[in-house]
């Protein structure tokens, strides 16, 4: 059975910190991407930053920059999604999402569509 589970969201302060986790099974992490989506009430869904397990390679979206890092524990089949300097406007609900054969790039642009994803984790940046 292929799960994604998310973890670690949760209410902080503007300008803190959270980490977010993605443990994946049930598929071959190796041939995939793993990304970070976030959805916000009335807004689009947008890509927020990817990782190819392949190459290495990362993708973040230009709202991220500097303040997020993406990171992968392959012995754990787990990604993890550091942010830092957390706004308001980043709150939303975050999910992760697994794509084979594609690059981090691609997937962060939502140019293919992902092959799974998780159920999402809430994350709330108070003023």
């Amino acid at each position: 059975e292929v799960q994604l589970v998310e973890s670690g969201g949760g209410l902080v302060q503007a300008g803190g910190s959270l980490r977010l986790s993605c443990a994946a099974s049930g598929f071959t992490f190796d041939d995939h991407a793993i990304g970070w989506f976030r959805q916000a009430p009335g807004k689009e869904r947008e890509g927020v930053s990817c990782i190819s397990m392949s190459d290495g390679g990362t993708y973040f979206a230009d709202s991220v920059k500097g303040r997020f890092t993406i990171s992968s524990d392959n012995a754990k089949n787990t990604v993890y999604l550091q942010m830092n300097s957390l706004k308001p406007e980043d709150t939303a609900v975050y999910y992760c999402a697994a794509a084979a054969y594609t690059t981090a790039q691609a997937m962060g642009l939502m140019r293919i569509p992902y092959d799974y994803r998780g159920q999402g984790t809430q994350v709330t940046v108070s003023t």
